[in-house]
C-alpha cells in the first residue's frame, strides 16, 4: 500500500506539472487580501516605513532604452547632389542619418518569472531595453510583449526567476489622505523613494492618454520615475507612475498615477495576446450641464447624444436623450466615466445599463462590440503611407473634439513614409486639403487626386497646422 501511495503521488505531480506548463501564458497577481500583513515598527521613537519600504523596493526595477533616430537637422540642398555627397563623404564629412537616443524610467515585476510592467512611453519606439534589478548590478536585456498606448501602459519580459512580484491593492479602496510613496529612478541618480498623501482619485479629464481614471499624489514623481510603484503604508501597489503636471520639467506636487486594477486589466491581456481589445457601446456622450441637471434631477450621468447605427447601443434601445447613471451597478458621473468603464470590458461581455428616459429609471441590457472591429468597418483611404477613416460621434469622443467638427481622422502612419516624413501623427483629424474642405473619405479621395505635393490642414489637440504632402 506504501509503494501505490508513492507511485500516486509522483503521478500527481508528474499532471501538476504538466498542467502547469499549459498555463505559461497566463500571469497570476498576488492580491493584497491575500498577502500576508506586514508589521509596521511600533516600539521605536521615531516612526519609520523602512522594513515595509525595504520589501517594497524589491518589486521595482530600473529600466534603460535605447533607439535610433532619424536626424532631422536642416542639411543644405548641396548634399543631395551625388558629387558632393560622395566628395565629403570620401573625406569623413558624411552626415548622419540617424542617432542613438537614451532613455531611463522604471518598471515593476508583476510575476516571479520576469514578466515587468512598465509605461508605454518609456519603451515606445525602443530597439534595446535593459533592466536592472534593485540591490544588483547586473543587466537583463528585455523582451517587449505587448504595450497600450490608449492608457500608457506596456509589459515587458526578462529571462529570471524566483523574483518578488508586487502585491496588489484594490485601487477602488483607495482614498483621498492616504499614505503613499513613490518608488523610482528619477534623473538617473538611482533608485529614489518619496512620499506623500493620495490628492485625489478618479482624475479623467487630464489630457494625457485616451483612457484616464488617475491617482493624484503630491508624492515627488520626476523624470525617471515613470513606470514605477506608487505602494500605500503596506507596500503594497495602488498604482503605477505615469506623468506629473508641470511647467518646469520637475515635480511641483501634482503627480499622477495608474491605478492599480487598471493595470491589471491590462497587463493580464498584454501577457495572453500581446494586445489590448476594448469593448464598444457606439453612442457619442457628453457631459450634463447645469440647465440639462435640472430637467433629469441629477448631478451626474454621461447624456446621450447620438446613437450609431447597428451599434450595441442601438440593438439595446438606447435614444437620444437617455441619460446612463450606472453600468453594472457602478455609477457613471460622467462622459470620460462611461468611456473608462466600458472601456475596461473586453468584446462581447454582457452589461446592464441603467438609464434615466422621461424622468424615470430604467434597465437595458447589451451586448458590447469591439472597438477595432467598429473602426475596420468604417470607410477607409490610404495615401503617401498614410491611414484615414471617417469621423463618427465615437470617435470625435474619444479624441475630445466638438460634436460638429467635420473631417477624416488619421488612424496610421506607416513607418518610413512619404506621411511619416512630414509629420503626421495618429489620431490627427484632417479638416481641409489646398482649397477643399473634407468632410469625408470621397472629399478625401477627390482632393488628394493629381499629381505634386499638396497643402494638408490638421486639427491636433485643438490646433490647426498645415503640412505639404
Amino acid at each position: 500500500m506504501r509503494f501505490q501511495a508513492v507511485i500516486l503521488a509522483a503521478l500527481f505531480a508528474a499532471i501538476f506539472s504538466f498542467s502547469t506548463a499549459l498555463l505559461a501564458d497566463k500571469i497570476e497577481f498576488q492580491d493584497f487580501k491575500s498577502a500576508v500583513a506586514r508589521e509596521q515598527p511600533t516600539g521605536e521613537k521615531i516612526a519609520s516605513y523602512s522594513k515595509m519600504l525595504k520589501e517594497a523596493r524589491q518589486n521595482v526595477v530600473n529600466i534603460s532604452t535605447q533607439k535610433s533616430v532619424k536626424n532631422q537637422q536642416f542639411q543644405h540642398p548641396l548634399f543631395n547632389d551625388p558629387f558632393f555627397r560622395e566628395f565629403f563623404d570620401n573625406r569623413g564629412f558624411s552626415v548622419p542619418k540617424e542617432r542613438v537616443e537614451r532613455s531611463l524610467g522604471s518598471g515593476v515585476i508583476i510575476s516571479a518569472d520576469g514578466y515587468i510592467v512598465t509605461n508605454n512611453h518609456v519603451i515606445e519606439g525602443a530597439s534595446k531595453v535593459l533592466v536592472t534589478l534593485a540591490d544588483s548590478k547586473e543587466e537583463y536585456e528585455a523582451k517587449i510583449i505587448g504595450s497600450d498606448p490608449k492608457s500608457d501602459l506596456a509589459v515587458i519580459k526578462i529571462e529570471a526567476k524566483k523574483l518578488r512580484p508586487a502585491v496588489f491593492f484594490d485601487s477602488d479602496n483607495v482614498e483621498v489622505g492616504d499614505q503613499v510613496f513613490a518608488i523610482g529612478n528619477p534623473f538617473g541618480v538611482g533608485e529614489t523613494i518619496t512620499s506623500g498623501i493620495v490628492s485625489a482619485i478618479n482624475r479623467q479629464s487630464v489630457g494625457i492618454v485616451e483612457y484616464e481614471d488617475f491617482i493624484q499624489t503630491d508624492a515627488a514623481i520626476n523624470p525617471g520615475n515613470s513606470g514605477g510603484a506608487l505602494v500605500n503604508s503596506t507596500g503594497a501597489l495602488v498604482g503605477i507612475n505615469s506623468a506629473i503636471l508641470t511647467r518646469s520639467g520637475a515635480s511641483h506636487g501634482v503627480g499622477f498615477s495608474i491605478p492599480s486594477n487598471m493595470v491589471k486589466r491590462i497587463a493580464k491581456q498584454l501577457v495572453e495576446s500581446g494586445a489590448v481589445s476594448r469593448a464598444w457601446l457606439g453612442v457619442g456622450i457628453a457631459d450634463l450641464k447645469d440647465d440639462q441637471q435640472e430637467f433629469y434631477a441629477r448631478k451626474e450621468g454621461a447624456l446621450v447624444m447620438s446613437v450609431e447605427p447597428k451599434s450595441p447601443a442601438e440593438k439595446a434601445g438606447l435614444k437620444r436623450g437617455d441619460l446612463v447613471v450606472k453600468i453594472d451597478g457602478k455609477a457613471i458621473d460622467g462622459a470620460n466615466s462611461l468611456r473608462n468603464v466600458i472601456g475596461g470590458y473586453a468584446p462581447n461581455a454582457k452589461v446592464a445599463i441603467e438609464i434615466v428616459r422621461d424622468k424615470k429609471s430604467r434597465v437595458v441590457n447589451a451586448v458590447l462590440g469591439s472597438q477595432e472591429k467598429a473602426a475596420e468597418s468604417a470607410a477607409k483611404s490610404d495615401y503617401q503611407g498614410l491611414s484615414v477613416s471617417e469621423l463618427n460621434d465615437e470617435t470625435r469622443s474619444q479624441l475630445r473634439i466638438a460634436k460638429d467638427t467635420r473631417g477624416v481622422v488619421v488612424r496610421e502612419v506607416k513607418s518610413d513614409s512619404a506621411a511619416e516624413s512630414a509629420g503626421f501623427n495618429e489620431g490627427d483629424v484632417v479638416v481641409q486639403i489646398e482649397e477643399s474642405e473634407i468632410a469625408s473619405i470621397t472629399d478625401f479621395k477627390k482632393a488628394v487626386s493629381g499629381k505634386g505635393k499638396k497643402r494638408f490642414y490638421i486639427l491636433r489637440r485643438g490646433i490647426i497646422f498645415m503640412v505639404a504632402l
